[in-house]
């Protein structure tokens, strides 16, 4: 790096300040941040984040998935630019950092190179991906998966949330499906600032980690169906009890996930009980099923292990149990040189880090199997994360930006007068 990228530094209270700006875009009464995507309040960070990024000197154009793409230009826009940026949406108990630093922070680096007068060799491109937390519309990150070519553009709009609602109907009714096409922004690279969402880096004391892979994800939609009966005049051995199918499926999950320790995590986040009622046996239940490692190996055996499960648990319970696998993103291994870049950036800057493994999907993991990709990770407190608890220091949080614009300068360049 030069010595006007080592010297140089984020504007660390602006950074903080839009983090506390935009959380007030669906705030909870807990301190956390309620905004599911494509919802009145995405339509109103997105607003807000588009005339910030208007205002830094970028042009900002969206995708017809809602994507907000902002670009910096730089002296050679012959070449794709690098790309930077994360998401806006959070989950229904969602805190102010997950997706929302990476996306500020990358808002705050055109916005120091803008104070400082640098130009880059390559444009730089800030980067809003809808829909990545998956809470409202599944899969999780689908515009970034429909960028890659892992589902059509139409596929994706047809999508529906509980009530119904397609991803085109609610892209239209906050005025951002967009114009151009997917996959029309190209990057040369693209790098994510995000918070751990763990523990380890808070628990080492090291202030950034040096992400050089992620988690392979499988996600299952399952439906049990009994039978709805008494629940006073039917006797035990008769019952085909769907919620009592549902608890040794949940113990199967986690069985399955344990026995490869710790390279394995397994959870099933959701379950709804049909017309539930306090005297009706539970006839029919939908549940969703998540299981994570870093071993395609292992994603494998989850998998086989997990079906076997669930067929053996049916039968012996009587009842049907449908399993479909709605999603099977493979482990991600990140982009050796910009892993280097990132890791090259905190030692430059005199951060303590180490090379970590994401728990969590992130759109760069999507992005990383077209193009060149890399993550920065900060410490969130306790490790929590999809929370309204979640909390990071500004300390960490400016380390982070910093770590993201100096390597985003490494990949970019510094024009020469």
């Amino acid at each position: 790096m030069t010595q006007i990228a080592t010297n140089l530094q984020i504007d660390s209270a602006r950074l903080w300040g839009t983090i506390h700006e935009t959380a007030k875009f669906g705030g909870t009464p807990k301190g956390g941040v309620k905004r599911l995507t494509l919802g009145p309040e995405d339509k109103q960070v997105r607003d807000w984040f588009r005339a910030a990024c208007e205002a830094a000197g970028c042009e900002v154009h969206v995708d017809a998935l809602g994507s907000m793409f902002a670009l910096r230009k730089g002296r050679d826009m012959s070449k794709p630019p690098i790309g930077l940026g994360s998401h806006l949406d959070t989950q229904p108990t969602g805190g102010k950092f997950d997706g929302v630093l990476g996306t500020l922070a990358a808002l705050e680096v055109v916005r120091t190179l803008n104070d400082a007068g640098i130009e880059t060799e390559l444009p730089i491109c800030i980067a809003n991906w809808t829909n990545e937390e998956g809470s409202r519309f599944a899969p999780a990150m689908m515009a970034s998966a429909a960028y890659v070519g892992d589902f059509t553009t139409d596929d994706i709009l047809s999508r529906k949330d509980s009530a119904g609602v397609t991803v085109g109907e609610a892209l239209d009714s906050i005025g951002y499906r967009g114009d151009v096409a997917v996959g029309t922004q190209k990057f040369t690279g693209f790098v994510e600032l995000h918070i751990e969402q763990g523990p380890i880096l808070e628990a080492e004391g090291k202030t950034i980690g040096v992400v050089d892979s992620g988690q392979g994800v499988l996600w299952y939609d399952g439906q049990i169906t009994g039978f709805e009966s008494h629940a006073g005049s039917t006797p035990m051995t008769l019952r085909r009890d769907a919620l009592a199918t549902l608890s040794e499926i949940v113990l199967a999950v986690e069985r399955i996930a344990s026995g490869f320790g710790p390279k394995a995590v397994g959870t099933i986040g959701e379950a709804v009980i049909a017309s539930p009622s306090r005297n009706v046996i539970p006839g029919e239940i939908a549940f969703t099923v998540d299981m994570r490692s870093a071993d395609a190996e292992i994603m494998d055996h989850l998998d086989k292990a997990l079906t076997a499960a669930v067929a053996e648990i049916a039968a012996h319970r009587k009842v049907e149990v449908k399993l479909e696998k709605v999603w099977h993103k493979p482990p991600t291994h990140f982009d050796k040189a910009l892993v280097d870049a990132v890791e090259n950036a905190a030692q430059a800057l005199g951060y303590s880090h180490r090379r970590i493994t994401s728990g969590a999907g992130h759109d760069s993991c999507n992005l990383n199997t077209i193009m060149p990709a890399a993550m920065v990770f900060v410490p969130c407190k306790d490790g929590i994360s999809h929370n309204e608890l979640e909390d990071a220091t500004q300390a960490d949080c400016t380390a982070g930006a910093n770590v993201l614009m100096h390597t985003v300068l490494a990949l970019a360049g510094v024009a020469t007068k």
